[in-house]
């Protein structure tokens, strides 16, 4: 993978892309390998047996909303958001998780592809902390069948996210 920060030459994104999402990719300068798999990768458990990593560095791109309007949570594959931090983080009165209309309409994707930036409309992005403690995680490229590596502060940087710590805490 390379971005064109770093001085490489990008290429063209691979074509299992969704194709908003690789305009997204070229729109930002950034080249990723994206995965594609014959088989659906809709959930994190799927996606880390495929690509073959852990569990945890798979990254859910979560749509909630908050008081009425959509916020994109990133979240590692192993743990679950806990709404109420999401709420007391975002000084909202209400959180709940966001139907599938409201994620295709937010984001242009169905739930099980949704990437962590490229989206229809811009919303507020929380990335949990726990993403960091990786080198490389994975993310949905726009469908449920392809992924893409990234270091995960470049992820959080390109999805416009603010890292907090909105992880259920485990007994």
């Amino acid at each position: 993978m390379s971005d064109s920060r770093s001085g490489s030459t990008p290429r063209t994104p691979h074509a299992t892309a969704h194709p908003r999402f690789a305009e997204a990719l070229t729109a930002l300068g950034l080249t990723v390998e994206v995965r594609g798999f014959p088989e659906a990768t809709r959930t994190a458990a799927e996606a880390a047996t495929a690509v073959g990593c852990e569990l945890a560095q798979i990254v859910k791109s979560l749509v909630f909303a908050v008081d009425g309007q959509p916020v994109l949570v990133l979240m590692d594959g192993a743990s679950r958001v806990d709404l109420e931090r999401v709420r007391t983080e975002l000084g909202a009165a209400e959180a709940g998780r966001a139907d599938a209309a409201l994620v295709r309409e937010t984001t242009g994707y169905a739930i099980g592809g949704v990437p962590p930036f490229g989206h229809r409309t811009r919303t507020r992005v929380l990335a949990d902390r726990g993403l960091l403690a990786h080198d490389t995680v994975w993310a949905a490229a726009g469908t449920p069948h392809t992924v893409f590596p990234l270091a995960p502060a470049a992820l959080i940087e390109y999805a416009g996210g603010r890292v907090v710590d909105v992880r259920e805490r485990t007994a």
